[in-house]
């Protein structure tokens, strides 16, 4: 049945997100363990080995999210299917990071209705930092760790933009190396397309999951966006989108 969703259910929906996302933030910054850090018998429904943390913060969201619809999480993939909405979870992007001490990984959460992405948050679990859209409405940010939402500085000027996985196609490394392009590959797809804001352009080539990129199109689906099977380009600069468009469907 399609049904129109109430003021309370995304209000509610809202704040268990955040939540959720305050919970896991807290416990990184007082009670993590290397019990965290060590990796589990469990393959993840993303195809990648499961760390304990990445169960843990996995455990938090469903606890906090699974009354508003079916979980659909890189690691337990899909858990119930008999509601109207899906909440498309990535616990913690960019795992590797976390691993290995690098202060780049988050979360990401999006709502999908009827095949549709209806509200979107990635959070920096370092800055503590939520970026979201929700429900048509404007971009907003929320600070963890002042418990509301903020105005965060930003500049309209960038040196640089960002190149998820460029480890793997040093072809197009070299395509963008010729047009006087710096980038940087970080390691957490959803946090860094999610601030494509902040760069020339943010891209990710490879196999493209769900979990990586729902929740960041929808935040940035005003900005210049192509995408395919294989490749998501995000940039609000259209002569950057125009040659980078070109560069890669050379490949």
């Amino acid at each position: 049945m399609n049904t129109k969703l109430t003021a309370l259910y995304k209000e509610n929906f809202i704040k268990a997100v955040i939540l959720a996302n305050k919970k896991l933030f807290t416990y990184i910054n007082t009670n993590l363990t290397l019990n965290d850090y060590e990796y589990t018998n469990t393959i993840g429904f993303g195809g990648d080995n499961s760390l304990k943390m990445d169960l843990f913060a996995e455990n938090i969201f469903i606890e906090l999210l699974e009354e508003f619809g079916n979980i659909y999480s890189e690691e337990c993939g899909l858990k119930s299917t008999n509601k109207e909405c899906t909440i498309i979870i990535d616990p913690i992007d960019g795992s590797n990071n976390f691993y290995s001490n690098l202060p780049y990984y988050g979360s990401s959460v999006a709502l999908q209705k009827d095949g549709i992405i209806i509200a979107g948050f990635v959070t920096n679990l370092i800055t503590g930092i939520i970026t979201y859209r929700a429900f048509d409405s404007k971009i907003k940010y929320f600070s963890l760790l002042n418990n509301k939402e903020i105005i965060p500085i930003t500049s309209s000027k960038t040196k640089i933009a960002i190149f998820e996985r460029a480890y793997e196609y040093p072809q197009i490394c070299l395509k963008l190396h010729e047009n006087n392009i710096k980038f940087r590959s970080l390691g957490a797809v959803a946090l860094s397309l999610c601030d494509s804001m902040n760069y020339d352009f943010v891209l990710y080539f490879g196999n493209i999951r769900e979990f990586d990129v729902a929740a960041a199109l929808y935040i940035n689906k005003d900005f210049f966006i192509y995408q395919t099977d294989r490749t998501v380009l995000i940039t609000k600069n259209k002569q950057k989108f125009d040659l980078i468009k070109e560069i890669i469907n050379e490949f």
